[in-house]
């Protein structure tokens, strides 16, 4: 399975054909994702989020992450320089691995969201015992 992908994004006239009915700016997070044997790990950078705000689904093999982040300036602070900028964080994958969706966990910590996606058995790599006369 080394030339197979687990997750792939979507393409990119998928991700552009989203429409948001928030106003403000949306951001794709970056993001870390790796395969265990029997689940897959991903990470993603979301700063500025609280748990709370935070919502994460996972339907008919896409994985969807959106969070929403409160300003943290004052509406009428005037800066000398102005970098940070805050908004939503919006990212969706398609999985191509069988996920037990009911045993997805999740955690937040220091601005990483990780995704803990176990694997259904049917797709676990399993060790066959042989029997030796």
């Amino acid at each position: 399975m080394a030339d197979e992908k687990s997750i792939a994004k979507p393409p990119a006239e998928e991700v552009d054909a989203t429409e948001l009915t928030r106003s403000g700016f949306c951001y794709r997070p970056s993001v870390d994702i790796f395969e265990r044997a029997d689940e897959l790990v991903v990470e993603a950078d979301i700063p500025g989020a609280t748990g709370d705000y935070i919502d994460i689904d996972f339907k008919d093999g896409t994985l969807t992450i959106h969070a929403k982040v409160k300003p943290r300036q004052a509406e009428k602070q005037e800066y000398l320089v102005r970098e940070y900028g805050v908004g939503d964080f919006r990212r969706s994958f398609h999985v191509s691995e069988a996920i037990d969706a009911g045993k997805i966990t999740a955690e937040y910590a220091d601005g990483v969201l990780t995704l803990h996606l176990p694997k259904s058995e049917a797709v676990k790599p399993r060790k066959i015992a042989v029997r030796a006369d």
